[in-house]
């Protein structure tokens, strides 16, 4: 059973940082692009990031450029998501993605097939 879970979420003051994590089980994804999703109260899912299969290519929406982090560590199965100077406005939940074998990275939500149940991220004002 393949499954994606996320940590590190919580509640943090403006200003502040998290570092989230997604860790994959079931079958490897060291072959697929990564991403990073979020929604938040009363708003679509949006893209956040994503990282190629490598983690030599990364892609960022420009809400979170300069800002947030995406890497992976393809020995552990696992993907992060460094958040730094957060505003109320991140306030969302995160979801992680898998995207399809020897694929590019996307923005796109429907190049991903799996995801993870989602981390709730609170920030204070």
């Amino acid at each position: 059973q393949v499954q994606l879970v996320e940590s590190g979420g919580g509640l943090v003051q403006a200003g502040g940082s998290l570092r989230l994590s997604c860790t994959a089980s079931g079958r490897t994804f060291s072959y697929n692009p990564m991403a990073w999703f979020r929604q938040g109260p009363g708003t679509e899912r949006e893209f956040v990031a994503a990282v190629s299969r490598g983690g030599g290519s990364t892609s960022y929406a420009d809400s979170v450029k300069g800002r947030f982090t995406i890497s992976r560590d393809n020995a552990k199965n696992t993907v992060y998501l460094q958040m730094n100077s957060l505003k109320p406005e991140d306030t969302a939940v995160y979801y992680c993605a898998a995207g399809r074998t020897f694929r590019s990275v996307s923005g796109s939500a429907d190049q991903y097939d799996y995801w993870g149940q989602g981390t709730q991220v609170t920030v204070s004002s």
